[in-house]
């Protein structure tokens, strides 16, 4: 069922498909629902208890120096699947990007849960031609060796959960990813270190199994229960030649404990190992994201494991209005682990809840990792849409 989207022929078209299907997830809360009536549930102190779709559309303006001005718009349809109670909150996330040196970003992410979650469908559908920094690769990279390579990453990907029994599912996954990329300035580290492989980019697809546990109360704003997900997928050897083959394994546990009705209490623990001959290193685990190890540019630490762990405490002072408070640490490592390797991770945030039924948020947080000998101190600034973890 997955393999044709393996094949050059219909993944030459995915580019443009996926342009497509963003611009249809955007245009949609405009057809469905008025701005104007976006706008004011939105701001609304008013609770809603209905179980109607909700559209958010945000703004994405920044601007960087290897971009020029970037501008786009960030979506968000949340929806149920049934009218039955007991089916979760589902959504579809968009992002359109573009900057003024002609470069983008686009992705799609479904997320759905059938009638009474018998099923769960993760979908992932990205196009990117965008720059990055690159610093090496390990738990010790420096701020100058810092190169700026331009990639074109095109990725589809999907997921099926099965509900076996109460709390237990096991899924099926199938990805494919094409990579290039391009050094504007040879000489540096990208272009000299022999270890790094696959600079000009490859292609690779993953079949793999997972099984989930999960005991939370929502899968929205969590305040009590528990998730742990493991999942391992494999790269046959479909594409020959230095193309990776190999494994890949994540584990992903969550727990979570309300002391009072405004209180939470979060844990999160994440591990990644991937194995195989030649690894390319676009993909090594990189440490550091919106939703653990904030406070870390994703991408400066980069191996073949990773570790990291993070508590979160959030106080919600009104229905409106939260706060949170969040530390953690963790590291990438090779073939030794080793604990003085271990980053600390510390911040807080601020959650406004546009729909305080199922605990839909924008948050916005800050973060400070790492202080290394002769650089600044890293840290983060982050806007999204949906808590952490």
């Amino acid at each position: 069922m997955f393999l044709f989207f393996f094949t050059k022929h219909i993944f030459a078209e995915m580019n443009r498909l996926l342009i497509l299907a963003a611009i249809f997830t955007l245009a949609l809360p405009h057809s469905v629902f008025s701005q104007k009536k976006t706008l004011g549930r939105f701001f609304s102190d008013e609770n809603d208890s209905t179980r109607r779709p909700r559209v958010i559309i945000v703004p994405a303006l920044g601007y960087a120096q290897e971009t020029g001005f970037q501008y786009g718009l960030v979506s968000l349809v949340s929806f149920f699947a049934d009218k039955d109670t007991a089916t979760r909150n589902s959504s579809i996330a968009g992002l359109v990007s573009f900057t003024t040196k002609n470069q983008s970003v686009i992705t799609l992410k479904p997320d759905v849960w059938s009638k009474q979650n018998r099923y769960h469908y993760i979908g992932d559908l990205r196009y990117k031609d965008f720059p990055f920094n690159f610093y090496g690769i390990g738990s010790k990279t420096r701020k100058e060796d810092e190169e700026r390579i331009t990639q074109q990453l095109s990725r589809v990907g999907l997921e099926v959960e099965k509900l076996r029994r109460r709390g237990s599912y096991t899924g099926l996954n199938a990805s494919y990813e094409q990579h290039r990329f391009f050094d504007k300035e040879p000489g540096g580290i990208y272009s000299t270190n022999m270890f790094i492989r696959d600079k000009d980019g490859g292609q690779v697809a993953f079949l793999g199994l997972s099984q989930i546990i999960d005991s939370r109360n929502s899968n929205v704003y969590t305040t009590r229960g528990s998730y742990v997900k493991f999942n391992y997928s494999y790269a046959p050897d479909f594409f020959g030649g230095d193309n990776f083959t190999g494994s890949f394994a994540k584990l992903d546990l969550r727990a979570f404990k309300s002391y009072n009705p405004k209180t939470v209490l979060g844990f999160n623990l994440n591990y990644q190992t991937i194995q195989g001959n030649a690894t390319p290193f676009y993909l090594l685990p990189q440490l550091g994201n919106d939703q653990i190890m904030r406070g870390y540019y994703t991408g400066r630490y980069r191996d073949r494991n990773l570790l990291a762990a993070q508590l979160e405490y959030k106080y919600r002072i009104i229905p409106r209005i939260g706060f949170v408070a969040f530390a953690g640490a963790g590291s990438v490592y090779g073939n030794q682990f080793s604990l003085e390797d271990f980053k600390p991770s510390v911040g807080g945030g601020l959650r406004y809840f546009f729909d305080t039924i199922r605990g839909l948020s924008l948050r916005m947080d800050y973060a400070f990792g790492e202080k290394r000998s002769g650089e600044d101190r890293q840290k983060g600034f982050y806007v999204a849409l949906g808590e952490a973890f």
